[in-house]
């Protein structure tokens, strides 16, 4: 059994608990940008294969849109924020006004894609940051890279490193809420896949070493 595999419940809480201080320094610097109060939750925090990975975002075929950032410091690994292309389009919308923003027909408006790369890059930077400092060790995102494309042709290749050791990765669902607003809340994953090395140093430094 992997490392990965062998993740108990209380661990995964613990990653879970990491999350919803990331998620409330996130919420907090979007309520900024936007101007307008923004709740962001952790409902779960959970371990797939990668085949459930993939039935997670519909399939290997089916178009997604990520933010992906590589994961620098004493803790290397990759990260991605992951939505479907309604929910992008709808948090651009929400973000920049612009009503008739889709990702269904290129080219895309540039401004509607700085905001998505912008909202990737505070949510895992908030979420890099609460880990962070929670456990005391470096660690540092890239420039934050936004791609739209078939899932399995995002996230096979930062599986690469993972899949030497385990085809296994940590699943962190978060939900964004902005008051007020009675359409449905977004719904995005992030999908942290530390390097394996990676992995007993971040447990260890929580403190919950199996």
């Amino acid at each position: 059994m992997s490392f990965i595999e062998s993740l108990t419940a209380y661990q995964l809480d613990t990653l879970k608990e990491v999350g919803n201080i990331g998620s409330g320094n996130a919420a907090t610097s979007l309520s900024t940008l936007l101007n307008r109060k923004v709740d962001m939750t952790v409902p779960a925090v959970r371990v797939v294969g990668f085949d459930e990975m993939m039935d997670l975002v519909g399939g290997p075929d089916k178009i997604i849109v990520s933010v992906y950032l590589r994961i620098q410091g004493e803790a290397p690994g990759n990260m991605f924020f992951v939505l479907s292309p309604p929910e992008a389009e709808v948090f651009v919308k929400e973000m920049t006004g612009i009503d008739n923003f889709n990702l269904e027909n290129p080219p895309f408006d540039e401004m509607g894609l700085s905001a998505l790369q912008e909202l990737g890059n505070i949510l895992a930077g908030s979420y890099l940051s609460a880990l962070s400092d929670f456990i005391k060790v470096l660690l540092q995102p890239s420039v934050p890279l936004l791609h739209i494309d078939m899932a399995a042709a995002i996230l096979t290749q930062g599986l690469m490193e993972l899949s030497q050791e385990s085809d296994y990765a940590i699943i962190i669902d978060t939900i964004i809420n902005e008051e007020g607003n009675n359409s449905e809340p977004i719904k995005g994953h992030f999908f942290l896949l530390p390097d394996p090395e990676s992995f007993p140093k971040i447990f260890d430094r929580l403190g919950v070493t199996s």
